[in-house]
């Protein structure tokens, strides 16, 4: 049983890094934005909740919202320049610090490839580390459902993703960061598991985290340590 003196030391020798981006390296729920600048806002929010909290799978919760939300690629594309994301205090910090000592960061998020690219963007983060669900559009536009072969897509998908990023570069320490059940659910196969609480605090996920956090400070002191 990993303690929370072995979670830290985990961290502070972690060869990758993977976090979660709505709710954590952003402080909006993507899919919940993209649903109020559609005018779905609060049926879609009431969903996340529950996927969020578990009580659905994850693949059901996303066809369920999309077929409510239905966006066109144009609101998609207004949408993020419109309302780009906002970063969570101090993740770009972290994600420069992670980088200065050649630890690997990647962005594995449920939410939209297009939306994540944006802020892989912003943190320096490389396109081929960002693993993410695709929207799909018709020719002309509309909406055509999501690339359901994306491992992001289910649930487990995460796990899925870090077990996939181990066996190919060989990567002994893997920490995923994330304030959901999807984040938890990666570990294993991430060697540790740090829950995030700054933007909404999700009260399954902060009882089961040997390490729970509320700010991203925390984490950059602890590379202090070093």
């Amino acid at each position: 049983m990993t303690t929370l003196s072995q979670t830290k030391e985990i961290f502070r020798r972690a060869d990758a890094v993977c976090f979660d981006v709505d709710s954590t390296v952003i402080r909006e729920e993507g899919i919940d934005e993209l649903a109020k600048f559609c005018g779905v806002g609060d049926a879609v929010t009431e969903m996340t909740r529950k996927a969020m909290g578990g009580s659905v799978t994850f693949k059901t919760a996303l066809t369920e919202r999309l077929s409510i939300i239905r966006c066109s690629r144009e609101q998609v594309n207004k949408l993020i320049t419109d309302h780009p994301p906002q970063l969570t205090a101090g993740i770009k910090e972290l994600v420069d610090t992670l980088h200065q000592r050649n630890v690997k960061v990647f962005l594995v998020s449920g939410g939209f490839r297009c939306i994540v690219e944006h802020v892989s963007t912003q943190l320096n983060i490389p396109l081929h580390h960002v693993y993410a669900n695709r929207l799909k559009f018709y020719f002309n536009g509309e909406y055509a459902g999501f690339d359901e072969t994306q491992p992001t897509s289910e649930s487990n998908g995460k796990g899925k993703v870090i077990s996939m990023l181990k066996e190919k570069h060989g990567f002994k320490n893997v920490v995923m960061i994330g304030d959901g059940a999807t984040d938890l659910e990666a570990c294993p196969p991430a060697n540790a598991f740090i829950g995030f609480g700054g933007n909404v605090v999700r009260q399954q996920v902060k009882e089961r985290s040997l390490w729970y956090v509320t700010s991203f400070g925390e984490l950059l002191k602890e590379l202090e340590k070093i």
